[in-house]
């Protein structure tokens, strides 16, 4: 029975590090800010409280503003539908928040429908294939980037990561609660190509 504890001990262990060697390359990889600029930036939706952005997604898109403004995108592409019904999508909060900082309307593209990262990324590509675009910059939560731009490459889109230059999850604990979700979220995906 010894050695079969040590066995079950040393699996144990095994998961554990794979786990924290994952989770270290989820962060390693938020860090990442390409300085390359591209027909577009898609910011994946989050959630939005009535008709103003949450602050994990007003991150988002003051992101893509900047990106308009320092002239590295062309165009600005929200994502992300509603929760609830009479209420405005997140494609639509996000593009009136961008509005109101200065984007013009015309260069602002919205999805009103989907409601997970794959269909985010999904919607994006029709509307960058409607519209000719062939490039972009994927604009998400640093933790967030490494799933995404995963996801983005495997459905045949050319992105480069545009993570928010800071994270509403300040403290340990929501920090360390998005962690642990997105290290599960990029195994299930790596290990079972499963989008969420």
């Amino acid at each position: 029975m010894a050695w079969l504890k040590k066995i079950l001990l040393l699996c144990l262990a095994a998961v554990v590090l794979g786990l924290a060697g994952l989770a270290w390359d989820v962060v390693q990889f938020g860090k990442q800010h390409n300085q390359a600029s591209a027909d577009a930036a898609v910011v994946l939706g989050a959630a939005a409280w009535g008709s103003r952005p949450s602050p994990v997604y007003r991150e988002r898109i003051n992101e893509s503003v900047l990106l308009y403004q320092q002239g590295r995108v062309r165009w600005i592409i929200f994502t992300g539908g509603t929760r609830e019904a009479d209420f405005p999508s997140e494609g639509e909060v996000g593009r009136q928040y961008a509005a109101q900082h200065g984007v013009p309307m015309a260069a602002m593209l919205i999805d009103t429908e989907s409601r997970t990262t794959w269909e985010n990324l999904e919607r994006a590509r029709d509307l960058m294939a409607v519209n000719h675009l062939q490039t972009a910059l994927l604009v998400s939560d640093p933790l967030h980037m490494r799933r995404a731009v995963a996801m983005a490459q495997d459905m045949g889109l050319q992105v480069w990561p545009a993570p928010t230059a800071s994270s509403r999850f300040r403290s340990w604990a929501p920090w360390g609660k998005f962690l642990w979700r997105e290290t599960w979220l990029n195994l299930e995906y790596g290990l079972f190509a499963s989008p969420s």
